[in-house]
């Protein structure tokens, strides 16, 4: 631990233990804060509350969706990213099987956070998009996509939105039974996937409850439809070895050649991760009042795809004639990531006051990433760090509730190694928040503020640092058009003042991204980038009628992104960061609705989208920006089975960056079957899904890697998950 790190930790563990010991103390009192489920014997998929103070009442200022359940087992991935990637509004970095964040919007990378049980992931996953999320899906019991510039709340970082990814190490509260076991299994065929999940639950004593998991995830490489180069890259693969080939360089000539005609299989494409974790949770008997603590561990490994004559370019190479000779066959490039993490939840009930309660959220991370060639270390990455939350929760008054708070982290990041492009500098985060809806039917008004001082001090590496005071702000009103027994229509408008402080990368960065395959340069001189931002909506549900839409636009000032140069640094195309005005535009939906209902079965229809563009001041567009896409899916349930049926398409994309190439449009269909076979109940599923039924080859546009990472080819599924 550095130490700059170690006496803030200190004290804020001090004054958090102080905090903690006060719940000892509450009387019996009627809190107002929303109450907390765990899964009990009756059903694998019983909501969860939002554990973080806050997520939950931003249903208004951010569109939320929510995947849970059926569709989050019929979605489970190794990554976080490729988790998500169907949701309206949402796909993936899509870097490697082993790595995928997500973006919302267009956007990832420094613009999404990913929380997880509402605090930062604390990792270095926003750095590149080689660097995984150390979080691992298969723990989740439910994942909650935030959208929009009112996420600010949680961090000027959420700029293009927020995934918080809901877990039991902390139990929510007591539960119901003596024991309560979750466990999960699948297994596939075009990554020969082998993983297993496993939680269980049980009160101690009287007051306690106690919990431990544990998971592992192994796929081998990916089976793919085709070429894993694209058509262009293998011309230019191609092409290169007949030039090699004249001049004599026969290996050199082989090797582009395997590259051009590899197929069948991504090389090197390989996963294996495993995670345990333990928590305790002590709950009041007289009071709303409680406080638990978790600590887990997360391991990693996964190989970084490459071809050929198309691999991992190092600094300072530059071969050309016999040189060329000996650089073909390099090593394969692979990650190890391990990550301990500890954290805290602590609620004080306060009784009748003007606030209902007292909410407390620390984590702290240790994390180190290794690159590795073959067998020999490249770069590592190390980051430790804390963060917390604080927030007095208001009880409800004339229709006014809300909470205020403040937030502090503080992270210090290190890297080691030829190709560290990023210097070490500590980054330093201090909040002020505030949240107010009220009800006033048929209106709703909800207001939002946040004041942050982000510092980014790299004086030991750079003998530099900047610092940052940023004002974000959103106002939201809504109107229930319908509302009756049956559920409840609502249309919207959100207007929103947004603003992020630049990151280290973006500011200090000058080296080799082998990753991105691109020499970075940052810009210490950049400034906070802002954003004014307006949405409409309209969402709901009327019975099992259920409908979300939106239409967004936000007008940026000192947007920051990479442009290209033209220049080449050590055999790379040089990019530096820079600023310019931008705008964005997107809409997305989803509609769910019974298209036959008969006493023998039920069929529903759904269909969804999505559109998204960015433009800078010069009538440029942003890179990786997704296309269109398009999703329909018909549903049958009969009996104990519901089976289902899903038609993916994807525009091309033909409106990109200078120094980005255009990416073909695909369409995908998959096929799953769930089988529910206890009779009254969810607590067993069996899910048996084809998904990719035709075999097409699909890319991600938003994928550094898409022109020789293809999405995985046809994949026969199977899975079970049971609540006991």
């Amino acid at each position: 631990m550095s130490a700059p790190l170690r006496p803030r930790l200190l004290a804020s563990i001090a004054s958090l233990s102080s905090l903690c010991l006060l719940p000892a103390l509450a009387t019996a009192q009627d809190a107002d804060t929303p109450e907390q489920s765990m899964p009990g014997s009756d059903d694998l998929h019983d909501t969860i509350v939002v554990t973080a103070a806050g997520l939950d009442r931003l249903d208004m200022l951010a569109g939320t969706s929510v995947m849970q359940g059926v569709e989050l087992q019929r979605n489970l991935s190794g990554q976080i990213g490729e988790v998500l990637a169907n949701l309206p509004g949402v796909t993936a970095s899509g870097f490697a099987p082993g790595v995928s964040r997500p973006v919302l919007r267009g956007f990832g990378g420094e613009r999404v956070r990913v929380l997880t049980d509402g605090i930062g992931a604390i990792d270095a996953s926003s750095t590149s998009d080689d660097h995984a999320v150390s979080v691992d899906p298969l723990i989740a019991d439910r994942i909650e996509v935030l959208r929009g510039p009112a996420v600010l709340l949680y961090g000027s970082q959420a700029i293009g939105g927020a995934v918080n990814i809901i877990t039991k190490r902390i139990p929510p509260r007591m539960p119901d039974e003596p024991i309560h076991l979750d466990a999960s299994v699948a297994a596939d065929t075009a990554a020969d996937l082998r993983e297993g999940g496993l939680s269980i639950d049980a009160p101690v004593g009287g007051n306690f409850a106690v919990h431990v998991d544990g998971s592992y995830h192994r796929t081998k490489d990916l089976e793919i439809p085709g070429f894993a180069a694209t058509q262009a890259l293998r011309e230019d693969l191609l092409a290169d070895a007949a030039e090699e080939e004249e001049e004599g360089h026969l290996e050199v000539a082989d090797e582009l050649r395997e590259g051009a005609n590899t197929r069948g299989t991504l090389p090197n494409s390989w996963t294996e991760t495993w995670t345990l974790g333990a928590g305790a949770a002590w709950f009041s008997s007289t009071s709303d009042s409680s406080l638990g603590a978790s600590f887990d561990y997360y391991d990693t490994g996964y190989g970084i795809p490459g071809l050929p004559g198309v691999g991992h370019v190092h600094e300072g190479e530059e071969a050309e004639g016999a040189e060329a000779e000996e650089e073909h066959g390099e090593e394969d490039v692979s990650i190890a990531m391990k990550r301990y993490r500890a954290d805290l939840r602590g609620t004080l009930d306060l009784g009748d006051g003007p606030f209902a309660s007292l909410q407390t959220r620390w984590g702290y991370s240790d994390y180190t990433h290794t690159e590795f060639e073959g067998e020999e270390t490249g770069t590592v990455f190390d980051v430790k760090g804390v963060e917390g939350r604080l927030e007095l929760v208001q009880a409800q008054r004339g229709g006014w509730s809300g909470s205020l708070g403040g937030q502090y982290s503080h992270v210090d990041f290190a890297a080691i190694g030829d190709e560290a492009f990023v210097p070490s500098t500590v980054t330093e985060n201090f909040a002020l928040f505030a949240l107010a809806p009220a009800k006033f039917e048929p209106f709703e008004v909800e207001l939002g503020g946040r004041y942050e001082h982000v510092s980014v001090d790299a004086s030991e590496s750079l003998g530099a640092s900047r610092s940052f005071d940023i004002f974000s702000a959103a106002a939201g009103l809504s109107y229930a058009m319908i509302e009756n027994s049956l559920g409840e229509i609502r249309i919207g408008a959100n207007l929103s003042r947004a603003e992020r402080a630049p990151s280290a990368q973006e500011l200090f960065a000058d080296g080799p991204h082998v990753a991105t395959q691109q020499y970075e340069v940052g810009n210490a001189d950049l400034t906070t980038e802002s954003s004014w931002g307006v949405e409409g909506y309209v969402r709901g549900n009327l019975g099992p009628v259920e409908l979300s839409a939106s239409v967004y636009r936000n007008w940026f000032d000192g947007f920051i992104y990479l442009a290209g140069t033209g220049a080449e640094e050590d055999g790379l195309p040089e990019f530096a960061f820079a600023q310019s005005d931008a705008d964005q535009f997107g809409l997305e939906g989803q509609l769910r609705m019974p298209v036959l209902e008969t006493r023998a079965f039920d069929i529903y229809a759904e269909v969804g989208g999505d559109y998204v563009r960015v433009t800078l001041a010069d009538g440029s567009a942003v890179p990786r920006i997704p296309p269109l896409s398009l999703k329909g899916a018909a549903e049958v349930l009969f009996g104990h089975f519901d089976a289902r049926a899903e038609v993916h398409w994807y525009d091309q994309q033909d409106r990109v960056a200078e120094y980005e190439t255009q990416t073909d449009g695909y369409t995908m269909v998959d096929l799953s079957l769930a089988w529910h076979p206890l009779e009254g109940s969810n607590n067993l599923t069996i899910l048996a899904q084809v998904d990719n039924v035709f075999d097409a080859e699909g890319r991600r546009h938003s994928s550094f890697t898409k022109e020789y990472t293809p999405l995985a080819g046809r994949n026969f599924k199977l899975s079970a998950r049971i609540s006991l």
